[in-house]
């Protein structure tokens, strides 16, 4: 039984691994092909590609009557999209910031994730009112890419195969579902070799789970920034950490009431604390660089440590 665990955990690698190289191939030709900016692409069509995983479990969980995994699917995500997957993708390459994720989209992420924070605090739950208060968001945020959309200030040119449209689109269509499959099995034969090892519920949501939803974003994100379309690599973690909480929330509220027990405010506050350390880290130089990616993997080192001994 544990040997095919692994090999269904093997088998998820490698469906993220070329699911994320034909997503985004696809979605770089797109952009290319169409004026739009890398960047805008990045935080739309690659976010919300990759935050499926995490939409698929928290609403059907919801659906489940079983909600509660929602708060740490969500929170345990956005803290690895940023310590791990951010912190390696810096720690391979410089990744260059876009003024307008340093200025609006890191700062927004970071109000809204405070918000979270306050609804969590003050009721111990997400109630459909407040669900319906991150759609109103998630609606101005589509408005404002929108905006961004038509400007097309964005300069960045980056490597792009000048594929045709329809092999463009069918590269995302199989490159998405092979991510989203890819993850489906990795978290399946993970969870069950950490339960194999005794590992707690919250320990395994938070960070096996949490991971395991996160895998898209990670495998896309260094495969953007290896093959220079860091437009994408930034965009997607930013843009998939705002969908995470706006849209997987927000729905998932508005299905039922989401609990949000109190030991995820220190998660939750940790989250908050990331998106002020990207901001710090890439202020000065307007990229994220070697030495913020190794904090953040230290970060979350010391994070992971913490949820060992709670």
């Amino acid at each position: 039984m544990m040997f095919l665990q692994v090999i269904i955990l093997l088998a998820g690698f490698l469906f993220l691994v070329k699911g994320a190289d034909w997503f985004v191939e696809g979605a770089a030709s797109i952009a290319k092909k169409l004026g739009i900016p890398q960047l805008i692409i990045g935080l739309t069509i690659v976010a919300m590609g990759t935050s499926m995983p995490e939409a698929a479990v928290s609403i059907t969980a919801a659906i489940n009557k079983n909600a509660g995994i929602t708060i740490g699917n969500v929170v345990g995500s956005n803290i690895l999209n940023i310590f791990i997957i951010l912190g390696i993708t810096a720690v391979i390459t410089n990744v260059a910031i876009q003024k307008s994720t340093l200025l609006y989209e890191i700062p927004f992420m970071t109000v809204i994730t405070i918000i979270l924070l306050i609804f969590g605090i003050t009721g111990s739950e997400v109630t459909f009112i407040e669900g319906v208060i991150f759609w109103i968001l998630f609606l101005i945020y589509l408005g404002y890419l929108f905006v961004m959309a038509k400007k097309g200030n964005d300069q960045e040119e980056a490597e792009a195969k000048d594929n045709p449209v329809w092999k463009c689109m069918l590269l995302m269509v199989i490159g998405g579902i092979l991510v989203v499959k890819g993850s489906d099995f990795a978290v399946s034969g993970a969870t069950e070799i950490a339960r194999y090892f005794g590992m707690s519920e919250r320990f395994i949501g938070l960070t096996i789970v949490a991971l395991g939803t996160s895998l898209p974003e990670l495998v896309t994100s260094v495969t953007a920034a290896r093959r220079g379309n860091t437009g994408i690599a930034i965009g997607n973690i930013v843009g998939s950490n705002i969908f995470n909480i706006l849209f997987v929330i927000g729905t998932t509220a508005l299905i039922c009431t989401v609990p949000f027990e109190s030991k995820f405010i220190i998660d939750t506050v940790i989250a908050v604390l990331c998106g002020v350390i990207l901001w710090i880290g890439t202020f000065r130089h307007k990229e994220l660089r070697k030495p913020c990616g190794v904090v953040m993997l230290l970060c979350y080192v010391a994070y992971f440590l913490y949820l060992c001994l709670v």
